[in-house]
């Protein structure tokens, strides 16, 4: 939809956050109008170009006042794991409330972000609650498009950065049951970029989000640690160490570095996919070409969303 101006406004939830912040800027450069749904209303930058409204989920009303006069809903709301009352079950009752909203604002499609391989039957909660939450959006809502990513990176992302960390400081890098478990991670401008394409669809669409490249964890690990130049020796364990040993490491860092089911779900190839790229940037590159910066600073997944 277009206001006075004739300027398209779009909403995403989490403008100032990873996915959100990609897809924000892209908008912006389009000249649309940006508008935002957050949990941190206070974290908006003073010279923000975005409208910021509270991504209240015990308001539904409220929640389609702000969504009221926009054409496209980027929906990038999620919790990684459960901590303190957020947990999985919140997060899909949650999302249903913001597309009923959405739907009650009459916007015209919701592009939803969501996850390679989601199933009601998957023996894991994450992927269980995300196909829950896709699940919501059928029944919700008329127009509507779902990328799947499996693993993101580039800009402020976490999972590279931090196996870079770990490389260039601890003297062994342990990974799980040799690391033959493959990986197709996208850019999160290439996501960015596939979400506004989706926007302009008319038919309902569900594509996996992937780059070009399809890496065992063990050739990303070995990637990452050439670049940054790191001496770590790189260790394969068994799997049912990692879980503990990155628990023990999270309490060390006051963080939760991998869940025991992401682990798995890793280990079981769910970040893999057989789809057509729809992504362009090549991870490799992408990796030889950030080393010297890559881990540098720890990025702490506590502190981002729960504080």
């Amino acid at each position: 939809m277009t206001n006075g101006a004739n300027v398209t406004t779009d909403a995403i939830t989490g403008a100032f956050g990873y996915s959100g912040a990609a897809i924000a800027r892209r908008l912006l450069a389009a000249g649309r109008e940006v508008r935002t749904l957050t949990g941190h209303p206070d974290r908006a930058p003073a010279d923000s170009p975005i409208t910021v409204r509270p991504l209240d989920f015990t308001d539904p009303a409220g929640l389609t006042e702000s969504l009221r006069g926009v054409d496209t809903l980027y929906n990038t709301y999620w919790v990684r794991f459960a901590h303190g009352k957020v947990d999985h079950a919140a997060a899909i009752a949650n999302s249903r409330v913001l597309f009923e909203a959405g739907a009650a604002a009459e916007v015209r499609r919701v592009v939803h972000v969501s996850i390679t391989h989601p199933s009601l039957d998957s023996p894991y909660l994450y992927f269980r609650g995300k196909a829950e939450v896709e699940r919501a959006l059928t029944e919700t809502v008329e127009s509507y498009a779902i990328a799947r990513p499996a693993i993101l990176f580039g800009g402020n992302g976490v999972l590279l950065n931090n196996i870079a960390w770990l490389l260039r400081r601890l003297p062994v890098f342990a990974i799980g049951g040799g690391g033959g478990y493959r990986i197709r991670a996208i850019h999160i401008d290439d996501l960015a970029d596939l979400c506004i394409s989706l926007s302009a669809k008319v038919e309902n669409v569900v594509t996996d989000a992937v780059g070009p490249e399809s890496l065992t964890f063990r050739q990303l690990v070995d990637a990452i640690r050439k670049a940054v130049g790191s001496r770590s020796l790189v260790l394969s364990v068994p799997g049912a160490l990692i879980p503990p040993l990155s628990g023990l490491l999270g309490l060390v860092l006051r963080d939760t570095l991998l869940t025991a089911d992401e682990y798995r779900a890793m280990a079981d190839g769910l970040a893999d996919s057989d789809a057509p790229a729809t992504g362009e940037t090549a991870v490799t590159e992408w990796i030889a070409r950030r080393g010297a910066d890559l881990g540098r600073k720890y990025a702490n997944e506590l502190t981002r969303h729960f504080t």
